[in-house]
This record gives C-alpha cells, sequence and structure tokens, in this order.
C-alpha cells in the first residue's frame, strides 16, 4: 500500500479561485458580458471583500454565469486559455503549501489534487506542480468537444469522497498513513478521511465544523500564512 497526500487547489494551494482567472478571461475575449460581472459577481465578491459575505458565494455565482457562457466552445478554446493563465499566474500560490507538494514528492508519497475548479485549469496546474494525479470539475462536452452546458461538480464534500475512494482503489493508498490538505467544508469528507488532516487559511465555516467534529477536532492542523510569516494553530485555539 502506498501513502498519499490530497490537496485542494483554490485557497489552499493557488492564493484565490482559478475559476476568477479564467472569468477575466472570458470577459477579456467578450465571452461574457463585462455587465455580469457588475451585475451579479462583483455585490457578491464585495460582500466578501467586506467580510458581511461568505466566499463560496462569490464563486459560486461565477460557476453560474461561466456554465452558461461556455455552452457551445470548442474544447481547444478552453485548453488555449488554461494554458496561458497558469503560465501567467501559476506562481500565485502558498509558500507553505508548495513546499509541503515537494516534501511529500521527497518521501515518495502519491501527490494528488482534487479540485473544484474546472479539470482544464487543474491539468494544467498539476503538471507545473508535478502532481501525479488529479481531478477538477468536469464540464461536459458533446461528440464534437463542444461544451455542453452539463456539469460533473467537483466543489462538494461527497464529490470528494467519491474522488478519493477512486484514487484508493487506483493506487492502493493506505488512510491510515495519508494526508489532506483544505481551506473550505467542502473539503471536509477530504480532511476527515486520513490520518494527517491540515486546513490552510480555513475559512470560518470549515472551523466551525471542525470544532464540532468528533476526529477533527482533535486532529486538525491548522496552518495560516500571511505575508512572509506561517502560524500553525490547533482548532481550539480558534
Amino acid at each position: 500500500m502506498c501513502v498519499a497526500a490530497f490537496f485542494d487547489i483554490d485557497g489552499t494551494l493557488y492564493r484565490e479561485g482559478l475559476i476568477t482567472e479564467l472569468f477575466k478571461k472570458l470577459i477579456k475575449y467578450e465571452i461574457i458580458e463585462m455587465d455580469k460581472w457588475y451585475s451579479e459577481v462583483r455585490p457578491e465578491f464585495e460582500n466578501w471583500d467586506k467580510r458581511q459575505g461568505n466566499y463560496d458565494n462569490y464563486l459560486l455565482k461565477m460557476v453560474e454565469i461561466y456554465v452558461q457562457s461556455v455552452k457551445g466552445l470548442h474544447r481547444t478554446q478552453l485548453e488555449f486559455m488554461a494554458k496561458n493563465i497558469i503560465r501567467q499566474k501559476g506562481d500565485r500560490v502558498y509558500t507553505f503549501t508548495r513546499d509541503k507538494i515537494k516534501w511529500h514528492k521527497e518521501q515518495g508519497h502519491k501527490v494528488i489534487t482534487i479540485s473544484g475548479s474546472p479539470m482544464e485549469l487543474i491539468k494544467e496546474m498539476a503538471a507545473k506542480y508535478g502532481f501525479d494525479d488529479y481531478i477538477g470539475t468536469i464540464y461536459k462536452m458533446d461528440d464534437k468537444e463542444t461544451y455542453t452546458g452539463e456539469v460533473i461538480p467537483m466543489w462538494d464534500s461527497t464529490s470528494k469522497k467519491s474522488a478519493i475512494e477512486g484514487f484508493i482503489k487506483k493506487y492502493n493508498i493506505d488512510l491510515n498513513k495519508s494526508y489532506s490538505y483544505g481551506d473550505s467544508s467542502g473539503d471536509v469528507t477530504m480532511l476527515e478521511m486520513v490520518k494527517y488532516p491540515t486546513c490552510v487559511n480555513p475559512t470560518r465555516e470549515l472551523v466551525s465544523i471542525a470544532k464540532a467534529h468528533p476526529y477533527l477536532s482533535e486532529n486538525l492542523q491548522v496552518t495560516v500564512e500571511r505575508k512572509d510569516m506561517i502560524y500553525k494553530l490547533k482548532v481550539k485555539d480558534l
């Protein structure tokens, strides 16, 4: 059996949501109307920016618009944008998480990312950081490789649990020796399934869940990175 380290991307490795970068590209290429940003997305962003709203609401609003906007686009169009985004923005990551990926690879662990961002972006990010395997949200295509508007999500706990179960079978992973890293409520099952769970810059919702969770309240490590400092805490300290 092998040891694995499971990583979320958005907010855990990358310092924002990768889909925000793709959303900006779609606006730039006039696939998404600028008015969609001002009338629908910006209010959610401002609520979060003022710490009066939920970051997930901001991301989900973008996803909602994204799904409709990419319908009819060809696979190669999004792949082109994804490659450029990771080339231009792929280094905007947390030092702690980047170093942990390197450490796990040095230990010979199987390093896997499970992310709610579109698969096209996760494929490029996985290649950049040397992940052994990856899975992201799948935006389905027809036989002409154009997007249909149908989605297989990977941003929720249920989907991430199923993904890990698939990787266990694929690589014969021993969860009793494995690690995971996440930042939000969508990562709860990913964190509770392994021996060594760590949350990176966790959301308030994740901390609340962890405090009430018999296993995570005792075993979840908390890491907060601000500027050039990394702080390690316990759930009970928050």
